[in-house]
């Protein structure tokens, strides 16, 4: 084993906690706003096809502000060459991780032969994956499922962490399903086949040191917090998402730092600051105001909350008042009481 690969490995320990990476979520946007709820937890792109980053606007597809670190770039792809040169230049923008994409469903990798396709070939990730660790100095990661369709879980996904830790990966992610490749929506493959945290347990027990992480079903910090009594990582997905006050609590009940109480003033200052960035470079209010929506859930006044920077922030004229407004519209001290 390379030095690289000790040293990467052994700094990849940290990173206990991530938000996961989420087609049309997990936008700069959402990960500027979700950083200023946690210090620590590590931040995921969305997925970019590594032909995207080598022929499209690298700027508008890898850009990121700095205050996301922590943060990864998930690539999308199947072919060694070109993963390891979009991850080459993934690295030279600054990531902290390159994670390739072995989990995602969709009719559009299925079209082109990746994501969670490339769970029946082990081989060629970890071609994918030796190209990329080769390529660059920072760690390489994979998130996969537990295998597709009718294979055996225990054979798929033990032959796919072999090919990946033979490639000098510094840790897996599993999403503790199997994906459904025909019959099932990428939606449905999300929900209805069945979890299985044993099997993931059963990959850390195998491989002791290997940093295994689970994602898949933890809908929130509590329902994780056990899960790092027998893994190295855990991953929240739509519900670091949809209930982003979820994320308030993971720097000291994962990282170990002191409790502090949402400052939500402090929070609406920071991102009002950040839209009237976004809006002089040409970008509009609603794509700030998106990820914020989910913010309160479940308190009084939450519902104003999100109907104003939903429908307010689409506006020609939207500017961070919206956020402001929609602040106001909430009545805290009652959600208190």
């Amino acid at each position: 084993m390379t030095g690289k690969i000790e040293k990467n490995r052994s700094d990849y320990k940290r990173f206990r906690f991530a938000v996961a990476p989420m087609i049309d979520w997990t936008d700069r946007h959402c990960r500027f706003f979700h950083r200023q709820i946690s210090r620590h937890a590590l931040l995921y792109t969305e997925m970019v096809v590594a032909d995207a980053v080598l022929r499209g606007d690298r700027d508008r597809l890898l850009g990121f502000d700095a205050a996301e670190h922590p943060v990864a770039l998930q690539l999308g792809g199947s072919e060694p060459a070109k993963l390891a040169e979009a991850a080459r230049i993934g690295a030279s923008y600054g990531y902290d991780e390159i994670n390739l994409n072995v989990g995602c469903p969709s009719d559009r990798v299925q079209s082109g032969a990746f994501g969670a396709c490339l769970m029946r070939e082990p081989a060629l990730v970890g071609e994918c994956l030796a190209a990329m660790a080769e390529a660059v100095d920072v760690p390489v990661t994979v998130k996969c499922r537990l295998g597709v369709d009718d294979q055996d879980t225990e054979e798929a996904l033990d032959a796919l962490a072999d090919a990946a830790v033979a490639a000098g990966v510094a840790g897996i992610w599993v999403h503790a399903r199997k994906a459904w490749l025909q019959g099932l929506s990428p939606r449905e493959n999300r929900e209805i086949p069945p979890l299985d945290y044993e099997r993931v347990h059963r990959l850390k027990a195998r491989l002791p040191d290997v940093f295994v992480g689970l994602n898949g079903g933890l809908g929130s910090l509590d329902a994780a917090l056990p899960q790092l009594d027998r893994l190295d990582g855990v991953m929240l997905g739509r519900a670091a998402y949809n209930t982003p006050d979820e994320l308030f609590g993971v720097d000291a009940a994962v990282f170990g730092e002191p409790a502090r109480a949402p400052d939500y003033p402090a929070l609406m200052a920071v991102m009002a600051d950040y839209a009237e960035r976004h809006l002089a470079r040409g970008g509009r209010m609603a794509a700030v105001a998106k990820p914020m929506t989910g913010l309160f859930a479940g308190r009084p006044g939450a519902r104003a909350w999100r109907r104003i920077l939903t429908e307010e922030s689409v506006k020609p004229a939207a500017g961070p008042e919206v956020i402001f407004r929609a602040f106001a519209a909430l009545d805290l001290d009652r959600a208190a009481a």
